[in-house]
């Protein structure tokens, strides 16, 4: 077996080293992640990742044997070279975790069996992309692809949503070191000079970042005193402009990129935490609502589609309109001067964490996949969107579905 990963970003050798000289995961489940892929050595001929961001170009075996590739893409990424890379590697397996056709076509073509894991939503109404979907499940739902994995149920059920037969989805995880158990649940300090909010994650317009500095301007100019906390890389540059702009320097900090060790202790320093990803990105249910949760910090986030089915307004988030900055503005002035409200918002962190919890972990679904015991393909089976066991998802089995795995065939009746 030549098993090859192939991802859009993080750049496995990178990660790796980072992680042996004792510098700190940048990313949540880092460790896991790298730990996962190095175990798959000794269930394979060779085990490779492949990265189409990259610094530089490169191809190296790490010292834990695995075989790292960097594509040594910056921004736009060429197919014909990311699949003569893959040709060249010539992959007997492919564990995807970006959803590229390309690739995809690619795999199908030369009989290569496939495990798609993703962390992304599929909801965009643009008529582009609902045609870019169609054709993506169809891709999806070919018997080479063995597997379609994506984080949570909520991101799985967009997936549905889009033709990908429910049953070859698989909601999946990362392992959770730090629990909601850890913190007691918060009330508002009283005579705050200052409020801080947080937000962690990629700098961009699609994430929303641009709402919140101009929900930020609105507060300023009500006077209601508060202070963001920006906390990640992205277009950096840009949005220090765009501070610069709305006069709003003494209240905004750029933190750059930080240890996500830290993160969780920022997020308990914090009075709020904001999600205000716009609905056009593609998100999953992103970890940074996992770890607000843990730090039982109140969070303030849009209506995204793939927040909304856990977050409910007043109950256990605070929820704006996506690309409103004055109702997000509204939103944090509200759960700020309200005692009751924010300490409700907090106490509710915890159970709505656990409702979160699926059974299914990335590694766990690499490793089973990979040894392709009768057990281990009852397993994945049994983890099926439409297996029952996440609740009344209003998911229609499709009648005749087959998972082929070599010489063996679960078929669903």
């Amino acid at each position: 077996m030549r098993l090859l990963i192939v991802q859009y970003a993080g750049d496995y050798r990178e990660a790796f080293y980072n992680l042996a000289e004792g510098r700190g995961e940048t990313y949540y489940a880092q460790q896991y992640s790298v730990d996962a892929v190095s175990k798959a050595v000794a269930q394979a001929d060779e085990v490779a990742t492949l990265s189409f961001l990259s610094d530089d170009g490169y191809n190296e075996v790490l010292p834990n044997g695995v075989r790292a590739i960097g594509a040594g893409f910056h921004h736009k990424i060429d197919s014909q070279t990311i699949l003569a890379i893959i040709n060249a590697q010539n992959p007997t397996h492919i564990v995807l975790r970006t959803p590229d056709r390309a690739v995809l076509q690619w795999a199908i073509k030369n009989n290569v069996q496939v495990m798609v894991t993703l962390a992304d939503s599929f909801n965009s109404p643009s008529l582009r992309d609902r045609v870019n979907h169609y054709f993506l499940a169809h891709l999806l739902n070919h018997p080479q692809v063995n597997w379609v994995g994506n984080h949570g149920v909520t991101a799985s059920q967009s997936l549905q949503s889009i033709g990908v037969n429910p049953d070859k989805i698989i909601p999946w995880d990362w392992p959770h070191a730090v629990t909601p158990d850890l913190y007691t649940q918060k009330s508002l300090r009283q005579h705050s000079d200052c409020w801080t909010i947080l937000y962690a994650g990629h700098i961009s317009e699609a994430k929303g970042v641009g709402d919140v500095l101009a929900a930020i301007a609105t507060l300023k100019a009500r006077h209601f005193p508060v202070h963001l906390k920006i906390a990640g890389k992205g277009d950096v540059d840009e949005f220090q402009a765009r501070v610069r702009q709305l006069q709003i320097e003494d209240c905004v900090e750029f933190l750059g990129m930080v240890k996500n060790t830290d993160v969780i202790g920022l997020m308990r320093d914090a009075d709020l935490v904001t999600v205000p990803s716009r609905h056009e990105y593609p998100e999953g249910f992103p970890m940074t609502i996992y770890e607000s949760l843990c730090s039982r910090t109140p969070i303030v986030a849009s209506d995204h589609p793939m927040f909304v089915r856990q977050l409910r307004q007043g109950q256990n988030a605070m929820i704006f309109p996506a690309g409103d900055a004055a109702a997000c503005a509204s939103q944090i002035e509200t759960v700020l001067t309200q005692p009751a409200l924010y300490e409700k918002i907090s106490n509710a962190t915890y159970a709505t964490w656990k409702n979160l919890q699926i059974p299914v972990k990335w590694g766990d679904m690499l490793t089973c996949w990979l040894e392709n015991s009768s057990a281990d393909q009852e397993w994945l089976f049994r983890h099926r969107l439409s297996s029952g066991r996440y609740g009344n998802l209003n998911v229609a089995s499709a009648s005749g579905f087959s998972v082929s795995f070599g010489q063996r065939q679960i078929r669903q009746a």
